[in-house]
Formats: structure tokens, C-alpha cells, sequence
């Protein structure tokens, strides 16, 4: 452990990651240690033989890798870097217009008003559509991009710093806090090679905290739904949170609420609901104070209104006019990503994580194939179908465990009365099946090239040394692990509706020589080793970049992206390409599908303990006295053109 560690998640577990799985059975990491400590080599037998532990480091410019660019040395600076012969420039930042009419950004007088039209805070997910539905990129774009939080210290002049300025935040500064919340559409072009806002765009749109919002699928209308402000429980204002995401096949976003619980406050009034307030972390003194200034997040007036937070809203760029849905079939966690896949029977797979040291991983499958030819078909897809949770096996099986009321353990007698209950209280119902708990699940997607799936597991703080032995070596696994997932079938035809499938290790982050059990590639550079992987991409030739979240800056290091082919004599070997400023988490990823640009969400740039307003660690990427730092969204190319990486 390092002390950037230990000021990390002391601010990580105030605002998010509070860890309320009461009884966590045998975790992943235990599980893993268990499968690969009487198995031999700890990447598992997909790595052919060329991955080992990384202990003898080979000098060679990429060795195997058919990532041909020049490997980024690691740093710490206030400023970012990306490899040689690459070209980084920013696209869009806080505070920039995204409406018309929109005022001037002027970092001292952030108001409501203003951040409704402007573009909103801490960019997290982003996507890159085709400029019509079913089209292709060419010069022009839709760019979504969530907006997960704020930083109330950097946001405002005068706060001071952490659970301070939070303290400290007025009810117009809350409103404004409200509309730096959500997501944002903004059309973009290509001019001279470099992606920006475009001129006149017809499609561009703000998803704020207090947007209307229909609530659908089994959950919509039950009385645990229902508040003063609506009967009805089938409306909502907002979406807060919103960490990462995924499309679906016919053209929609999917955008998840994760670290809700942190905007709800007060005195629970209704005891019925305190066990499941506390399985999601939900407490009288959030990290955030929004409940002294806005009725629906005080507990003690509305206590239903956390139940309506926690969901996969679908949001459709192509339509500025339509309204935002929470797909409750899909489950209410702190969802971090939703990412498809397509079953051989052309019926749509969510792949989804949990965002909290012991909770779970979730796959939903439709009820329905989908349609590409009619939009109408597909337009409820999500509201009907399977949810199940994931239990691995240390023989390197897994299972997905079906959410369904009245199977198993899910029925009344557990307090389950309905689908309803099931999918509010989707964690209860993955703890009473047992799944496996996680460390910190938070992206997990498909490669479109090999059919795998990648789990993110960025670390998980809470292991003691007293539960260190000899198959469970890693007491608080700070620096995480990426675990593969084999659904059943040849590459191309992957059954990713199976209900058994197989998994591996692909690579355990850390320091090797330093931390235990670090494991990558045999040729990976002094450069290449990461810790915290948190999101990641694939391009066209089913290479992974990994985003990374919690980087050790005590040796060094900031947030990046890596890159590694994920088959072949390259597999694992992780190169270190993109780094942030300091205090900054690289979201995203996202690359386009001729592999000619890699858009990145760039977020909270200068948080760190001490950084305020005044006295940023950093001014990324103004540089200019009196500017906070601000989140932004940049794109990476290869100068001269071509494919990144390359």
C-alpha cells in the first residue's frame, strides 16, 4: 500500500464505494488464487504458452506485440501524454456551449441557467455514433458523453476542500450541481483531420439532473416507486451518477446510474425499507448535502425516491424530443457500464458490473431477437427478458444464476413478492443465490472480434492480512485484475446466452517485483504495468485498451490507457500509450471502427487531497491563471493519419 492509495479510497469509500455486502461468500480473488495455485501458470492455458509471470523482463521495442507504437515512459505531471508519432487534441470541455444561445463559460459564476445549456461535469462514458441511424462515420458525428459528478471544491470558488465544500454548498449552488449532472449529444465534424463541435447542429441535446423520465419494465408503478410528486411511479426527474455506459444494436444509448446513493440523506421514515437503504449504501450524512436543500432527496420526506435511482436509462440521440427511459428490467445496482452482445438466435445480451468491493456481475438476455429492419420491434426489447448474476468456480466454470421470482430463493418467504421487489432490491436477490462477490466490477464487455468477455475488477481495499495464506497471497488487492469470460462456441458465434461458460485470468495489475502475484505478459516493459483497470475498447482487430482508475502516484504513476493484443504470441503484453493530468481518471474509452481516432473522457482532472478552486494541483487543459481544471473530452489520432497504435 502506498499513501496516494490510502487518501484515495478514504475519498473513494466517503462518497462511493461503502462495501455493504453483509457476508460475502468465497470471493473472486480467493477463487482465483484457489483455480491457479494448484493449476500452474496464473494466466490459464488460453495464454499459449508465451504469458507467465512477468518476473524476467525482455528489452525489445514491443516484443511480440503488434502494437507497433513507441511505448509512453510513465509520469506525474500536471499536463497529459500520449506516445510518439500521435496527435492529441481536446473536442469539448466543461463549460463549452452544447445549446444555443448558451452563455460564455465563466468559472466564477457557474449557475443553473448556464450549466443546462453548457456542456456538464466529470465526462465519464462516451460513444461515437454515425451522424444518421444505420449510417456510417465519415466527417461527421454524434458524440454522447455522461456527466457522473461534480467536484464541489473545484467547481466553485471559496469552498475549500472534500466533505468541507460539500458542506458548504448553497441551494443555488446545489441547482447548478443538479445541471452539470446527466449527459450530453453534441454533433460533431471533421475539419482538416480534427474532430470538433459542429456548425449548426440539428441533434444537440442536455440530460440534466431534473430531466423528465419514464420509468419501464416490471418495477414501473409498484408502490415502492411511487412518492408525493408522483403517484403514478412511472415518472422520474433525472438521472444522477452516470459512470459508464453502452449502445444497443438499433442505435440507443445506455446510460448507467451508479454511485446514487450518495445524493440521499436524512432520517429513513419508513423502517420497512432500512435494510435495503443500507445494502446500497444509502445513510442520514451522504457525501453530498443535497438532501438540506431539495425535498426529494431527504429520506424523512420522501423515503421512496432513492428506489427510483439505480437503473439503465436508454436515451435515443436521433430524436431531441424523446424521453429518457429506466429500464428496471435490467436491475437496480450501482451499474457501472452496459455493453451488448448478440446471442446466436439474434437475441440481445447486457453484460454488466456492480461498482462496490463484494458485489456482483450481471448479464440480461432478451425475451425477443432483435429486428434490424424495424425500430418499432425494438423499441421495448429491454423491458422483457432474463436477469441473472454470475458464480465462478474454481474448476474455471461459471454460471449465471436467473433473477426470476419465484425460483429458487426468490419468493415471498424471502421477501420477495413480486418481480418488482426483485429488481429494487437486486443485490438482496444476487446475495440469497449466492453469486460471486467481486472486487469492484465495473466494465465488462465483449470483444466483436473473439467473442471473450472482459471483466474490469479494479481492486478491492478490504482484504486483511489475516486472510493471507498460501492460495490467497494478496491482502487488500489494491491494483485489480482483468478477468476473461469464454461463452460457448466458436470465435463469430459465441452463445453468449449460454447458461454455462468458462473463464481465465487474462492479466493481474500491479508492480511486478513489487506486488505479489503481478502478472502479465514475460516481455512487458518497466512501462507497461498498470493498476486499477477500470473501463476498456477494442479495435478492429480485437485488441484491448484498458482504461486505469487509481494509479499508485506515489511511484510515479498517473491514470492511463494500455494496450495489448488479446490472442497470439502478444496476449497480455500491456503498453502504456496515453497518461493524464494529475488527479485525472482516463474514461471511455472509445475508438472508431476504422481505427483512425480514440476519443477519451478525461475526468476530474486535479482532484486530489488539498486541490480547491484557487489552488488547483492542476489547470488542465487551459493552463490559464484563474481557470479550474476542467473535465473535457480529447481525441487521440496517428499524425500523418492512419490507425492508432500503429
Amino acid at each position: 500500500m502506498n499513501t496516494y492509495h490510502a487518501e484515495r479510497d478514504a475519498m473513494t469509500i466517503e462518497l462511493e464505494d461503502i462495501g455493504s455486502n453483509p457476508a460475502p461468500r468465497a470471493t473472486i480473488s480467493e477463487i482465483i488464487e484457489a483455480r491457479f495455485s494448484r493449476r500452474g501458470p496464473l494466466l490459464g492455458a488460453l495464454a499459449a504458452g508465451v504469458a507467465g509471470t512477468a518476473g524476467a523482463q525482455v528489452p525489445m521495442q514491443g516484443g511480440p506485440s503488434t502494437l507497433t507504437f513507441p511505448e509512453l515512459s510513465h509520469q506525474l505531471a500536471q499536463t497529459d501524454a500520449v506516445a510518439e508519432g500521435h496527435e492529441k487534441h481536446v473536442v469539448i470541455r466543461w463549460g463549452d456551449p452544447v445549446l444555443p444561445g448558451a452563455p460564455e463559460f465563466d468559472p466564477r459564476n457557474v449557475t443553473a441557467a448556464a450549466q443546462a445549456m453548457q456542456f456538464g461535469y466529470n465526462n465519464d462514458y462516451i460513444a461515437v455514433l454515425p451522424p444518421e441511424r444505420g449510417g456510417t462515420i465519415g466527417a461527421r458525428a454524434i458524440l454522447w458523453a455522461n456527466h457522473e459528478y461534480t467536484n464541489t471544491n473545484l467547481m466553485f470558488p471559496g469552498m475549500g476542500t472534500g466533505r468541507e465544500a460539500r458542506a458548504r454548498v448553497t441551494a443555488a449552488q446545489v441547482e447548478a450541481e443538479l445541471m452539470a449532472h446527466g449527459g450530453s449529444i453534441v454533433e460533431l465534424e471533421r475539419v482538416d483531420g480534427r474532430w470538433k463541435p459542429a456548425a449548426a447542429p440539428r441533434l444537440n441535446r442536455r440530460i440534466t439532473g431534473v430531466t423528465p423520465m419514464t420509468v419501464s419494465g416490471p418495477a414501473a408503478g409498484h408502490p415502492r416507486m411511487r412518492t408525493s410528486e408522483d403517484a403514478s411511479g412511472a415518472r422520474v426527474l433525472g438521472m444522477l451518477n452516470n459512470c459508464a455506459g453502452g449502445t444497443t444494436p438499433w442505435g440507443t444509448i445506455l446510460t448507467c446510474e451508479e454511485n446514487f446513493n450518495v445524493y440521499f440523506g436524512g432520517e429513513l421514515a419508513n423502517s420497512a425499507q432500512a435494510e435495503s437503504h443500507r445494502r446500497y449504501g444509502i445513510v442520514a450524512s451522504p457525501g453530498y448535502g443535497w438532501h438540506r436543500h431539495v425535498a426529494r432527496f431527504d429520506r424523512s420526506r420522501e423515503p421512496n425516491e432513492a428506489n427510483r435511482f439505480g437503473w439503465v436509462v436508454e436515451i435515443d440521440p436521433y430524436d431531441p424530443a424523446s424521453t429518457p427511459i429506466k429500464r428496471t428490467a435490467l436491475g437496480r445496482v450501482k451499474h457501472e457500464g452496459a455493453t451488448h452482445a448478440i446471442a446466436p438466435d439474434g437475441r440481445v445480451v447486457i453484460y454488466m458490473g456492480d461498482d462496490e468491493r463484494f458485489d456482483y456481475v450481471y448479464r440480461f438476455v432478451t425475451a425477443r431477437p432483435w429486428d434490424p429492419q424495424d425500430l418499432a420491434v425494438n423499441r421495448d426489447l429491454l423491458d422483457e427478458g432474463v436477469l441473472s448474476v454470475a458464480r465462478f468456480e474454481a474448476d474455471g466454470t461459471m454460471r449465471w444464476l436467473p433473477l426470476v421470482h419465484g425460483q429458487g430463493p426468490l419468493t415471498e418467504a424471502n421477501g420477495f413478492h413480486s418481480q418488482a421487489d426483485v429488481l429494487i432490491e437486486t443485490r438482496r436477490a444476487a446475495d440469497v443465490l449466492e453469486a460471486t462477490p467481486m472486487d469492484r466490477p465495473e466494465d465488462v464487455e465483449a470483444n466483436p472480434v473473439t467473442g471473450m468477455v472482459y471483466v474490469m475488477l479494479t481492486n478491492n481495499a478490504s482484504r486483511t492480512p489475516e486472510r493471507v495464506d498460501a492460495a490467497n497471497p494478496r491482502a487488500r488487492n489494491d491494483h485489480g485484475h482483468v478477468v476473461e469470460i469464454i461463452p460457448p462456441g466458436a470465435e463469430g458465434r459465441r452463445d453468449h446466452a449460454a447458461e454455462s461458460m468458462r473463464w481465465s485470468l487474462f492479466l493481474r495489475a500491479g508492480k511486478p517485483g513489487l506486488d505479489a502475484g503481478a502478472a502479465y505478459h514475460r516481455a512487458t516493459s518497466d512501462q507497461g504495468w498498470l493498476s486499477c483497470p477500470d473501463n476498456c475498447a477494442f479495435d478492429s482487430k480485437g485488441r484491448i485498451w484498458i482504461a486505469t482508475d487509481g494509479a499508485p502516484a506515489a511511484a510515479g504513476v498517473a491514470d492511463g490507457i494500455y494496450a495489448a493484443d488479446t490472442a497470439g504470441p502478444g496476449r497480455a503484453l500491456t503498453r502504456l500509450f496515453y497518461q493524464a493530468p494529475a488527479g485525472a481518471e482516463v474514461c471511455g474509452p472509445f475508438i472508431l471502427p476504422d481505427d483512425s481516432a480514440l476519443f477519451l473522457a478525461i475526468q476530474h482532472p486535479g482532484e486530489e487531497p488539498g486541490s480547491t478552486f484557487e489552488n488547483p494541483s492542476t489547470r488542465w487543459p487551459d493552463f490559464a491563471e484563474g481557470m479550474p481544471p476542467r473535465p473535457a473530452v480529447v481525441v487521440i489520432t496517428r499524425a500523418g493519419g492512419g490507425a492508432v497504435g500503429s
